[in-house]
């Protein structure tokens, strides 16, 4: 490694395959412009096998264990001492946290290292309601207790953070709670819009009568309110397609009861996870796309479903409304208002649906790319270091 480089560590829960996936190839095959750093990333491997492997960046994957218990006590115990080690061996500068609760992690290595004379910057991703989120996924025994921990967890965490990084209104608003004195950078979770971009619709969107969801199958989404609103919905052509997996199995089953129980089960499609170019063909074919989310950070797939001329529905929640503009290029309804979602799965089926989705792709396409996203790192970077004169930055799109 040249030494005028400088070296990032990140750390998360992510998972990776080895090789990667399409869409994390690609992300990190960009992220490689940031060219004066060398990347070395942690995370989970997508088997119980851990893994050391170098693609476009270095990857240092723990042990994918059976239950989230077992999954906390590696990350924060080896994943911990891993990043310390990384820190010492390659002195590095920058430690990147994608959730307040490595950033806890990152934080306690920070102080570590600084005994041993390094001096690296820790930038904490802030990415959902972290306060609420995971209370709306699963059950969680001991809420209670869960919930102090983790919250002690975040406090430490943006305590020592050199700056912020954050995906909307609403998450810029929560970590400036936290961390009311840190620079922040706003910019979108990565997403391979180039996918999105070059598909070409399957049907015109004025021609087309199937509803589209994207999203994990988790009560968080809200997908069980959809069902209801669906089943009002006078369009017996029309066809709703669940696509994503089902990270939480018991809820899934809840939704397939649910569909049949509503007499839509023949009108109801679960699909399961698919591939960027999959999800871009069905979004190609719907005259709408729903994310009915009872919390939402901001809603990549908002922005993936515009860029095929889709319109999208949306709780007004989260970072949603900062990309719907109701009655423009979608609809915004209240989280859980079946009535409200049902009026709005109506009106796509009346309105100018041709006219909304032109005004859809032209928002996607201006507030979000690849080359922005690699941009707001570069930003984010001089923010954390100092090297940056603005002392905020609050850009929708990089």
């Amino acid at each position: 490694m040249p030494e005028s480089r400088k070296t990032a560590c990140w750390i998360s829960s992510a998972r990776y395959s080895q090789p990667l996936d399409a869409a994390s190839s690609r992300k990190w095959q960009l992220m490689t412009d940031l060219n004066d750093y060398e990347i070395r990333v942690i995370g989970f491997a997508a088997s119980p096998r851990p893994r050391c492997f170098q693609q476009h960046v270095h990857f240092y994957l723990l042990p994918l264990l059976p239950t989230s218990l077992l999954r906390y006590l590696t990350v924060f115990g080896f994943g911990q001492l891993l990043l310390i080690l990384l820190a010492l061996r390659y002195n590095c500068e920058i430690i990147v946290a994608q959730s307040p609760f490595e950033g806890a992690m990152g934080a306690a290595a920070k102080l570590f290292v600084r005994l041993l004379g390094r001096r690296p910057k820790l930038i904490i991703e802030n990415h959902n309601n972290f306060e609420e989120d995971v209370f709306l996924q699963r059950s969680i025994p001991l809420k209670s207790l869960y919930r102090a921990v983790m919250l002690a967890l975040a406090r430490f965490a943006f305590g020592r953070a050199d700056a912020v990084r954050v995906i909307s209104s609403s998450t810029a608003k929560r970590a400036r709670h936290y961390a009311p004195n840190s620079p922040q950078a706003r910019f979108m979770t990565f997403s391979d819009t180039d996918v999105f971009r070059r598909t070409e619709r399957r049907i015109p969107v004025n021609q087309a009568e199937d509803i589209v969801y994207a999203g994990l199958l988790i009560p968080r989404k809200g997908v069980h309110h959809l069902l209801s609103a669906f089943a009002q919905l006078e369009q017996p052509r029309a066809r709703l397609h669940l696509v994503g997996g089902a990270e939480n199995a018991d809820y899934a089953k809840q939704l397939r009861r649910q569909a049949a129980e509503l007499d839509i089960g023949d009108r109801v499609s679960f699909v399961g996870a698919v591939s960027q170019a999959e999800l871009a063909r069905y979004f190609g074919a719907a005259r709408a796309m729903a994310l009915p989310s009872l919390s939402e950070g901001l809603g990549r797939v908002v922005v993936e479903a515009m860029l095929l001329g889709t319109p999208v529905i949306g709780s007004r929640v989260g970072g949603i409304p900062d990309l719907i503009i109701d009655g423009e290029n979608g609809y915004l309804v209240e989280a859980g208002n079946e009535a409200e979602l049902t009026a709005a799965l109506r009106q796509v089926y009346e309105a100018d649906v041709a006219t909304m989705g032109e005004r859809a792709r032209a928002f996607a396409e201006d507030f979000f790319s690849p080359e922005k996203y690699v941009e707001g790192y570069r930003k984010l970077f001089e923010l954390a270091l100092g090297e940056s004169n603005d002392p905020e930055i609050e850009r929708d799109s990089a």
